[in-house]
């Protein structure tokens, strides 16, 4: 596993900027991505399991952790953090926010747990063929970190067929823009969990961000997804 402190985090604050999602470039081997989707078919370490057509969320399944946290999931939470903390303080500072986000991971969880958000958020998903995720936002509670990131474990056009990684930016008076990312295995995208600060006509303003994944054709695919806030 790549360390986080060693991405190109000039280029990722410019396009999170810029777009309100960037890739990570890989970060992930083939042995970390297997080890990772391996942890899905057991029981211990996951302390929830949602099987999206019960609650109109798409197709598929996905498992929350438990605490601790696998080694690799907490490095990749621990290590993003700081960097992204800066970032989601200037789109504070940007959209008039008083609100501002603690350095480190240990201080941001000590907030939500304070607030009775207590529950781990970080997840696996799994999709096969016909699956797909509706677009949603990952809030979970009263605190919320305003970015997040997914790591695709699967190789597109090898394990699955489809099942592209989709974005959708509302903006105002103008139509809804989607964006397909291109994700491959063992890269990772950063994004908005729900809005960001963007340049108009007017000056700053917000844009509203959903996320979702295209149906899948053939194959699985899994991902794994680092939220920084915990759920109520």
């Amino acid at each position: 596993m790549i360390a986080p402190d060693t991405l190109d985090w000039p280029r990722i604050a410019a396009e999170l900027d810029a777009r309100g999602w960037a890739l990570t470039g890989r970060v992930l081997d083939d042995a970390d991505c297997a080890a990772l989707a391996g942890l899905y078919p057991q029981d211990a370490g996951f302390r929830s399991r949602v099987v999206m057509a019960r609650h109109g969320f798409g197709r598929g399944e996905y498992k929350y952790f438990s605490y601790p946290l696998p080694d690799r999931v907490q490095t990749l939470r621990a290590g993003l953090y700081p960097h992204l903390s800066a970032i989601a303080n200037r789109w504070a500072e940007r959209l008039g926010i008083d609100n501002r986000f603690p350095p480190s991971l240990d201080e941001m969880l000590g907030r939500c747990h304070a607030a009775g958000q207590l529950r781990p958020t970080p997840l696996l998903l799994t999709y096969g063929a016909g699956d797909y995720n509706c677009l949603h936002q990952d809030l979970y509670g009263e605190h919320v970190f305003p970015l997040q990131a997914a790591f695709l474990l699967d190789e597109p056009g090898v394990d699955f067929e489809g099942g592209e990684f989709v974005l959708v930016e509302q903006r105002p008076r103008q139509q809804s823009a989607p964006q397909v990312v291109p994700l491959f295995k063992g890269e990772g995208v950063i994004f908005a969990v729900r809005e960001r600060p963007a340049e108009g006509t007017r000056g700053v303003h917000r844009r509203i961000l959903r996320h979702g994944v295209s149906e899948i054709r053939s194959g699985r695919r899994r991902t794994m997804g680092v939220i920084f806030h915990d759920a109520s």
